[in-house]
């Protein structure tokens, strides 16, 4: 993983960190507020000792001995003797393992000093059993270094420094609590973030998808909340961001290769539920948009999605013409303002491979190339079934749709093996349903973006379609004739390719508020 991978991922799982690291600090002062706390009492002694000669070579001596003495006398601290001697004199009521406990002693270097310390829960215990420290600790030291006989103790231990109390609990250090359980929940919330970056296996961004596929990605198509509510693109408006989205991608696929370019477009995904049949839809919408004599085609055999978007019937249609049912000319239906022309895929066939890897299926492909400019086709996943491969190998290029942080980078990887195992040109991959917020947001064109209608508004600016509207308004008051909008579906073509006025007219599905002509809707967008 590269460093700027580490970085989105920690950018990504922000929220998690500071939250981890809020508890952590919680938890560290919580246990601090658990801790009883502990007061100390501190004494200094004063260890001399006694010379035969005032030469500079014997108080030298004296005082190296009076050194190890010194840090002989900090165990001594913590003997039973003295804390017998200690109890005896405080009337403390504690055991004498309590007391052992509670005293400490320490010696500063190259120094004669000796420093003992009491710790108590109560202050005033502890102050009492310092006073007791005080005063039987020289008496048991001059006791023990006189016992060889002599009637002077080779080492005198005088009091210079207390009893001093300290009003403040010396602990629980409540501060290094905290700081402790902080650096703890962050470096828990780190290591997290990490581990979940390099355990997710789905595809997360431009690049990657780019790298595992070595194939270019033609568009980033990002998802928002009424993307479910209105996947196609002309019900979202023609000036959305989504619906500049769909031109870019049509866009990336006229110039993929001019040399060859790719009439005949299958587009698949690796699973179901990754967008392929709202992309497809929303790509031959945009080619029709766009002026170019488009066809889509719901290849999708099994689980056919295309007629319930576009509000056609579908009850005839692809799978009744590779029957010799019925004439393909007379199933072809018109969608929308801009006349884009549907293959729907009609009855559910028990052999669909068979029919789309049928010479019938490669004839009826090659017949329709003749009369549009592009034909839009929409296949089921590759990897539970092989129609897509199949479709592929008689179609110009295949397009692979790739969802956002739910599809996995193996399952795009065996997609891209099963087309060129039957050695079908892979077009380019779409990644679907990229977040536009966050440390994955995706931006497909680039660093400066676009404006939606609503952040316009906002801005207190008029759309350009209000003012078309304004003006053709004024424009029928003045001839008093009404601008109404033409019927988007005119039923099925006859064999000679007049619309079959006796059939019912299906609603017109280019939008929630009636459809644009393309001619009004180009005009919008230069």
């Amino acid at each position: 993983m590269e460093l700027r991978t580490y970085v989105a991922a920690l950018r990504k799982l922000w929220w998690a960190i500071v939250l981890v690291t809020v508890v952590g600090a919680g938890t560290g002062a919580y246990l601090a507020y658990r801790q009883t706390p502990m007061y100390a009492t501190t004494v200094t002694f004063f260890a001399t000792t006694q010379t035969t000669s005032a030469s500079s070579s014997s108080a030298f001596a004296g005082d190296q001995f009076a050194q190890q003495r010194v840090n002989t006398y900090v165990y001594l601290l913590s003997s039973d003797r003295l804390a017998r001697l200690v109890i005896a004199a405080s009337k403390v009521d504690l055991s004498v393992e309590k007391v052992e406990s509670s005293i400490s002693g320490a010696s500063q270097l190259n120094t004669v000093l000796l420093t003992a310390t009491v710790t108590d829960s109560v202050p005033s215990r502890s102050e009492a059993v310092a006073d007791a420290l005080a005063t039987q600790f020289p008496a048991l030291v001059n006791t023990i270094e006189s016992a060889n006989g002599t009637r002077t103790a080779l080492v005198h231990l005088d009091v210079v420094d207390g009893p001093h109390l300290n009003p403040k609990p010396v602990s629980p250090r409540t501060k290094l609590y905290i700081a402790l359980g902080t650096l703890i929940g962050l470096a828990i919330g780190v290591i997290v973030a990490l581990l979940r970056e390099l355990l997710d296996t789905t595809v997360r961004s431009v690049h990657g998808l780019s790298t595992l596929t070595d194939v270019p990605v033609l568009g980033v198509i990002n998802s928002d909340s009424a993307t479910k509510r209105s996947p196609l693109i002309v019900q979202a408006g023609s000036q959305s961001v989504r619906a500049e989205m769909f031109r870019q991608l049509r866009t990336s696929l006229q110039f993929v290769d001019v040399d060859q370019p790719a009439s005949v477009i299958v587009v698949t995904s690796s699973v179901e539920k990754e967008g392929k049949s709202t992309t497809a839809a929303n790509l031959a919408i945009a080619f029709a948009d766009a002026g170019r004599r488009a066809l889509l085609i719901d290849a999708d055999l099994r689980r056919p999605k295309i007629a319930d978007y576009l509000g056609l019937e579908g009850a005839v249609g692809l799978t009744n013409v590779l029957a010799n049912q019925v004439d393909v000319d007379v199933v072809l239906q018109t969608w929308g303002a801009s006349g884009l022309t549907v293959l729907v895929s009609g009855s559910i066939p028990p052999n669909p491979s068979e029919l789309l890897g049928s010479q019938h299926m490669v004839d009826l492909t090659a017949d329709l190339r003749t009369k549009f400019d592009v034909i839009i086709i929409d296949t089921p996943p590759l990897l539970p079934v092989t129609d897509a491969a199949v479709a592929a190998t008689f179609a110009d290029g295949a397009v692979i749709v790739v969802k956002h942080g739910k599809t996995k980078r193996s399952m795009v990887s065996r997609s891209v093996h099963s087309l060129r195992a039957v050695d079908a040109r892979i077009l380019g991959t779409v990644l679907n349903f990229a977040p536009t917020k966050g440390a994955d947001a995706q931006r497909g064109y680039g660093p400066y973006g676009y404006a939606s209608a609503a952040t316009i508004d906002e801005a207190g600016a008029e759309p350009r379609t209000r003012r078309r509207s304004a003006s053709r308004t004024k424009s029928s008051d003045r001839t008093g004739e009404s601008d109404a909008p033409k019927q988007a579906w005119a039923g099925p073509r006859t064999e000679a390719g007049e619309a079959d006025s006796s059939s019912d007219a299906a609603p017109d599905n280019s939008g929630p508020d009636g459809p644009v002509t393309g001619t009004e809707e180009r005009a919008a967008r230069a």
